[in-house]
This record gives structure tokens, sequence and C-alpha cells, in this order.
């Protein structure tokens, strides 16, 4: 290892390799090396700061409020309707398979359920007690649980 400027070839004996000296020449390149990265972050931090503005709203503003990371979702009509609090509830559509978990000493029958506001590729497993108690609709006539 050694310290030096670009371009510059330098042959280090073994007595300048090793020692104190080296450590103390590397201990104070890391904290010029931290100072500069503070120097940069701090520049960073203020250009960041002037260009931020705070947002104020009154009682009555009408704002945009993104629930969901999807880009678009509400340009193309899948519209979500929140409550006063802002909360959802999602709503199953279908289920899409049924499968049994096996454990130790029981066995827990699942479904694959589709929910109105995500595609297929995100449905999730649910135990089917749970949604035959909540949504029975999804089963049909003559399923019992």
């Amino acid at each position: 290892m050694c310290w030096g400027e670009v371009g510059e070839r330098k042959l280090v004996s073994e007595k300048e390799f090793l020692g104190p000296e080296l450590v103390k020449v590397t201990i104070d390149k890391v904290k010029v090396i931290q100072e500069q990265l503070k120097v940069a972050q701090s520049r960073q931090k203020s250009y960041a700061d002037t260009r931020r503005r705070d947002l104020e709203f009154n009682v009555g503003d009408q704002v945009f409020v993104r629930v969901s990371p999807w880009k678009g979702r509400l340009r193309f009509g899948k519209k979500v309707e929140l409550k006063d609090d802002m909360t959802y509830v999602e709503q199953p559509v279908q289920t899409l398979d049924h499968k049994e978990q096996v454990l130790c000493n029981k066995t827990i029958p699942l479904v694959k359920v589709l929910w109105r506001s995500r595609s297929t590729e995100y449905a999730t497993w649910e135990a089917e007690i749970n949604i035959w108690k909540q949504y029975p609709h999804l089963f049909g006539q003559g399923h019992a649980i």
C-alpha cells in the first residue's frame, strides 16, 4: 500500500511500508476523505433545502392522495373509495385456487383470493374459513366448511 499522486510511481521499501508512520498517514488520509464527504453532503442538502417548499393546506382544499404505489391506476378507471379516516377496505373478487397447508398435527385449507384493486400476480393465499365467513358469496351454493 502506498499513498501517492496520480501518475507517480514510487518504490516503497519494507521499512516505509510497515510501522506506526503508515498507520498515522492512513488515518490522516481517511479523516481528509471523511471531511470532504461531509462537505459534499452539506452542499447537496443546502441545494435541496433552497428548492424545497413547504406545503400548507386549508380546510376545504382538495388534494390528490396517492394510496397505491402503482402509477396510472386512477387514470385507467380503477378507483379506490376512501373512508373519512383515509382508509379503504380491499374487496375480494373471486377465489382462484385451493390448497391445503399441512402442519405437524393439523391441515389448514387455503384459498387464493383475487382482490378488486390488484392483478392476479398479487393474489394472496388466505385461510378458507376466514374468507368463507366474511365473503360466502365467493364460494357459491352448497359449499360448507
